[in-house]
C-alpha cells in the first residue's frame, strides 16, 4: 500500500491562488469577532490561511488542525502569537468552546452531515459562529469519472469496492440545519467558480492535489500508476481540449451565528 499520509503540500499548492478565493468569500461572511476570541480551523492543511484568519479576525488564540503529518510539518512555521497546529480529526474533534469554527475545503472528506453539523453547533461558545466552505463539484467529469474508474476492473476488487460518494448534503438542508441548531443568523449560498487553466490536462494536476489521493492510497504502489492514466484518457475524452481551459467549480459556502 502506499503511505497513510498521501497528501503533498507542493502539489496542493500548485493552484494556491485558484483555491484560495472561496477562502476570501467565506471570511466576508464573518462577523467581527470579540476581544482574545478562540478560533479553530478544522482542515488547516499547510497553515498558510489559518494564520491570515488568525491575523485577519485578530485572535487570541486560534488551532489549526488536520490530520496530515506532511501538511502540518508545513504548518509550524506559522505557529506562535497565538496561533498553534495540532493532528486531530475533523470528525472527532470535541475541545471547545470556540467563537468562531472553521473550515475551509476540509469537511467533504467527513461522512454524515446530519451528524456533523449538530456536533460543529455544540462546539461553540455563546453567540459563536460557524464557518464551512465544501466543494460539491461530484457532478463534473473530474470528480465523476474517478468514480467511474474506481467501479472498473480491476480497480473495483483492489480497491475493494470503494468508490467514493460526496457526503455533501443539498444547500437547502444546510439552512434547515442551521435554523434547527439555534442559529439566529444565517447564510447558505452555492457558489460556481471558473478557473482558467492552460488546458484541460491542468484539470488532472487539480484533482491529483485533493480528490484522487484517497484512490492512491488506498490501491497498490504498483496499481496507482495504472488507475491514473486510465483517469487521464477517459477525461481527455470528456473534456474539450480548449487552451487556456476554462474549469468550473461548485462550492458551498455556509455561515451561522449563534
Amino acid at each position: 500500500m502506499t503511505t497513510d499520509d498521501p497528501w503533498n503540500p507542493e502539489r496542493y499548492a500548485r493552484f494556491a491562488a485558484e483555491r484560495r478565493l472561496p477562502f476570501d468569500d467565506l471570511t466576508a461572511l464573518l462577523a467581527p469577532l470579540r476581544v482574545g476570541g478562540r478560533v479553530l480551523d478544522l482542515g488547516c492543511g499547510a497553515g498558510e490561511l489559518t494564520a491570515e484568519l488568525h491575523a485577519r479576525l485578530g485572535a487570541g488564540e486560534t488551532v489549526g488542525v488536520d490530520s496530515s503529518p506532511a501538511m502540518l510539518e508545513k504548518a509550524a512555521r506559522h505557529a506562535g502569537a497565538g496561533l498553534r497546529f495540532v493532528r486531530g480529526d475533523a470528525a472527532g474533534f470535541a475541545e471547545g468552546p470556540w467563537d468562531l469554527v472553521f473550515s475551509n475545503a476540509a469537511l467533504h472528506w467527513v461522512e454524515d452531515h446530519e451528524a456533523l453539523l449538530p456536533r460543529l453547533a455544540a462546539l461553540l461558545a455563546p453567540g459563536g459562529q460557524l464557518a464551512v466552505q465544501v466543494p460539491c463539484n461530484d457532478r463534473h467529469p473530474s470528480h465523476a469519472l474517478a468514480r467511474a474508474v474506481a467501479a472498473e476492473a480491476p480497480f473495483r476488487e483492489l480497491l475493494g469496492g470503494a468508490a467514493r460518494e460526496s457526503p455533501v448534503l443539498a444547500p437547502e438542508r444546510y439552512a434547515a440545519l442551521l435554523f434547527a441548531l439555534g442559529f439566529t443568523a444565517r447564510r447558505v449560498r452555492l457558489e460556481v467558480y471558473g478557473h482558467a487553466l492552460a488546458s484541460r490536462d491542468e484539470v488532472v494536476e487539480w484533482v491529483r492535489g485533493t480528490t484522487l489521493t484517497e484512490y492512491e492510497r488506498r490501491l497498490p504502489p504498483a496499481r496507482w500508476p495504472e488507475f491514473l492514466a486510465r483517469y487521464r484518457a477517459r477525461l481527455a475524452a470528456a473534456l474539450p481540449d480548449e487552451r487556456p481551459f476554462l474549469y468550473t467549480f461548485r462550492r458551498l459556502l455556509l455561515w451561522g451565528r449563534r
